[in-house]
C-alpha cells in the first residue's frame, strides 16, 4: 500500500515530473538497490560467498515470520505504522545474527563452510514454515509479498533504510575496501600486511546480512541473492583488474536494474485472446541481468579469439 501524496518522496516525485509516484519511487528503489548490491557483488564473489548470501536471502523468510509473532505479541499487530518498522527491524537483527552465528560456528569446528550454512539454512526454513503455519490465520500482511518484492510498492520507511544501508557501504568499502579485497582474493598476503581476516569476515558478514534483509523489499528474498552474483560474475568475464571489475559491476548493476524496470513497464504481451501478460519488475530486472552474463561470455570468447589471431599474426 502506497503512502499519502502528501510523503516526502511523492513531492520529490512531483518535482522532479513524474506523472505517478509510484513510478518515481520504482526507480529509487531500484537505483538503491542495484547500487548497494554493485558495490558488494565483486566481494561476495571474491569471496566465495554466493552460497552464504543465497541462505541468507532464505534466513530472512523466517525473520519475516518472527517479526510478524513478536510485533503481534508485544500487540503492536494492530498498528500498521509498527508493523511497517518494527517486522523489518527484527528481521534485519534476525539475519544478521545469523550470519554472524554461521561465521562462528564455521570458526569453531573443522566442518566446511557448505555445510555449516547448510544446517543453518535447513534451521532457518523450518523456523520460519513452523511461525507461518502458526501465524496462519492472525498474520497482518503476508509474508509471501518478502519472496518475489516489488520496486512499485516500497514504503517511505524503506527509503530510509535504504539510504542509511548505502551511506553504511560507502562508509565501510571506503574504511576497508583495500583490506577486505586483498582477505577476498590471497589470504597469504593480507597475513603477511598483518590485516585482520576475522574482523574483516565479521564485518562483511554483517554488511551481507543487512543488504539481504533490507533489499528484499525491493527485490524479492528470492531474487535478492542474483543482484548481488550475476553483475559481479559478467563483470569478471571481460575485466583485466579489480579495480575495473568493481566499476563493472556496479555499472552493470545498475543498467540491468533501469533496464528491467522499464522492460516491465513497457514490455506487455498481447495474445488473440484480448488477455494481457505484464512482466513483474523484479523478474525482469534478474532476466536482464543473467542476459548481460551470457552476452558476457560471448564478448570474452571473441575477445580470447582476437588476441590469439593477432599473437599469431605477431
Amino acid at each position: 500500500m502506497l503512502l499519502g501524496s502528501s510523503s516526502l518522496i511523492d513531492e520529490m516525485a512531483k518535482a522532479l515530473g513524474f506523472s505517478y509516484g509510484f513510478d518515481f519511487r520504482a526507480v529509487l528503489s531500484v537505483l538503491l538497490v542495484t547500487a548497494i548490491c554493485g558495490m558488494v557483488g565483486a566481494l561476495v564473489v571474491g569471496n566465495r560467498m554466493a552460497f552464504f548470501s543465497d541462505a541468507m536471502a532464505h534466513c530472512a523468510f523466517a525473520g519475516v515470520a518472527l517479526g510478524i509473532l513478536l510485533t503481534l505479541l508485544l500487540g503492536a499487530g494492530k498498528d500498521p505504522e509498527a508493523f511497517r518498522w518494527l517486522v523489518p527491524l527484527i528481521m534485519v537483527i534476525f539475519g544478521a545474527v545469523v550470519g554472524l552465528a554461521i561465521a562462528f560456528v564455521k570458526e569453531k569446528t573443522e566442518l566446511a563452510s557448505d555445510t555449516v550454512i547448510g544446517v543453518f539454512f535447513a534451521g532457518a526454513i523450518g523456523f520460519g514454515a513452523m511461525l507461518l503455519s502458526a501465524l496462519k490465520h492472525r498474520r497482518a500482511i503476508d509474508p509471501e509479498t518478502f519472496l518475489f518484492g516489488s520496486p512499485l510498492y516500497v514504503q517511505d520507511i524503506d527509503f530510509l533504510y535504504l539510504s542509511i544501508l548505502l551511506v553504511l557501504v560507502c562508509l565501510l568499502l571506503s574504511w576497508r575496501y583495500n583490506h577486505l579485497l586483498l582477505a577476498s582474493f590471497n589470504q597469504s598476503l593480507a597475513r603477511s600486511r598483518k590485516v585482520s581476516l576475522r574482523l574483516n569476515n565479521y564485518l562483511f558478514i554483517l554488511l551481507l546480512a543487512l543488504i539481504v534483509n533490507l533489499s528484499i523489499v525491493t527485490v524479492g528474498a528470492l531474487l535478492i541473492n542474483a543482484m548481488l552474483i550475476v553483475p559481479a560474475a559478467t563483470a569478471s568475464n571481460v575485466v583485466r583488474n579489480l579495480r575495473q571489475m568493481f566499476w563493472a559491476t556496479l555499472s552493470l548493476s545498475v543498467t540491468a536494474g533501469m533496464l528491467g524496470l522499464y522492460l516491465s513497464n513497457n514490455f506487455i504481451l498481447r495474445f488473440q485472446s484480448g488477455i494481457a501478460v505484464e512482466f513483474g519488475p523484479s523478474g525482469t530486472i534478474i532476466c536482464v541481468s543473467v542476459f548481460l552474463f551470457f552476452l558476457s561470455m560471448v564478448v570474452a570468447t571473441v575477445k580470447r579469439r582476437t588476441t590469439r589471431s593477432q599473437s599469431r599474426i605477431a
